[in-house]
């Protein structure tokens, strides 16, 4: 049974999520990771997704105001066992949604080029590579990605 869960940084299943998150970008991004982890602070998030699967956090993602128009998806992740099973997509979607009802017309957000499966994942739900904004400008291992919203969509992608 999948269950989907929105709440905040303070949740102990979203923080468990993000250790091993962190983890995982630790190997991935090698000397690039500490200069990432700056801006992936989770304090300031009070906008978060869990994903249980019977009873299990599975995935994770969040969203904080990026500039009035636009949310700043981060902290996007499914743990391992529970990868290829289509959770990334319905935390996106939901947080997508969420970000409609609270009057934001577009999601933006960064990866790294080595995150292929992010990269993909970003493509597949409609988002448009844009140059690179705030602290990753000139950074080449970065990627920068807006989608705009429509709620008509994103009920019939969920």
């Amino acid at each position: 049974m999948i269950k989907l869960s929105r709440t905040d940084s303070k949740n102990a299943d979203f923080k468990a999520l993000v250790v091993a998150l962190n983890a995982e970008l630790a190997v991935r991004d090698g000397d690039d990771h500490g200069f990432y982890m700056q801006f992936n602070g989770i304090d300031d998030l009070n906008h978060t997704i869990v994903i249980y699967v019977d009873n299990t956090p599975a995935a994770c993602g969040a969203m904080k105001d990026f500039n009035g128009s636009a949310m700043e998806i981060k902290r996007m992740f499914t743990a391992p066992l529970f990868r290829h099973q289509g959770l990334a997509g319905k935390v996106l979607v939901a947080l997508e949604y969420w970000a409609e009802e609270l009057g934001f017309r577009y999601c933006v957000l960064e990866t790294g080029k080595r995150q292929y499966e992010a990269v993909s994942l970003y493509k597949k739900w409609g988002y448009d590579i844009i140059p690179n904004y705030g602290p990753y400008e000139g950074v080449q291992n970065s990627l920068c990605f807006q989608k705009e919203l429509n709620k008509t969509t994103i009920k019939n992608e969920s």
